[in-house]
């Protein structure tokens, strides 16, 4: 049973294959109002500010099926404040706290992070053609931008999850290599 003061987070992109954060619970989960969108330019994880890769935000509109993590109270800050260091690097993210409908019926409050259409990093919808391209031979502090994408699509499917956009981007990105 979870503790009132347990925190839950919404991941949709490498959270949900690289949490790096203690959790009591993961199940998958729905958010409503947003979806999962290609749509920040990666200054350091994924690419350079000369050569910027492209990394998943939560756009405005629709709704988001991803991973609902419960941290325990008593890792609330610790949790916080390490998430907090790993996604509010350059501010193309806000935090907000969100309604989230998990997997076993039940409605908890999330925090995630979703893109800030107004910053310098925000791409907003490229071609898909122009997505794989960049994807193809954009890396960073944390490795080649494919295998971002590759990991998160993997990870999707594995959750019964299709993202027909995904898919094609790694169909694209693969078949050059």
């Amino acid at each position: 049973m979870a503790d009132i003061d347990d925190l839950w987070i919404f991941a949709y992109g490498s959270l949900m294959w690289r949490p790096d954060f203690d959790f009591v619970e993961r199940q998958k989960a729905r958010l409503a109002g947003y979806h999962r969108s290609l749509c920040i330019f990666s200054h350091l994880y994924r690419g350079t500010p000369t050569n910027p890769g492209l990394v998943l935000g939560l756009d405005r509109g629709g709704s988001c099926v991803g991973i609902g993590f419960r941290i325990a109270e008593t890792h609330r800050v610790a949790t916080l404040d390490a998430v907090r260091t790993r996604e509010l690097v350059t501010g193309v993210y806000r935090e907000v706290q969100a309604p989230m409908l998990l997997e076993d019926g039940s409605r908890v409050s999330a925090v995630t992070y979703v893109a800030d259409r107004a910053h310098v990093q925000y791409a907003g919808k490229l071609p898909r053609e122009q997505m794989a391209a960049r994807i193809r031979q954009c890396a960073g502090s944390a490795g080649p931008n494919a295998d971002y994408v590759r990991n998160t699509h993997l990870h999707l499917q594995q959750m019964g999850l299709q993202d027909s956009n995904l898919a094609w981007i790694v169909a694209a990105i693969d078949h050059e290599n």
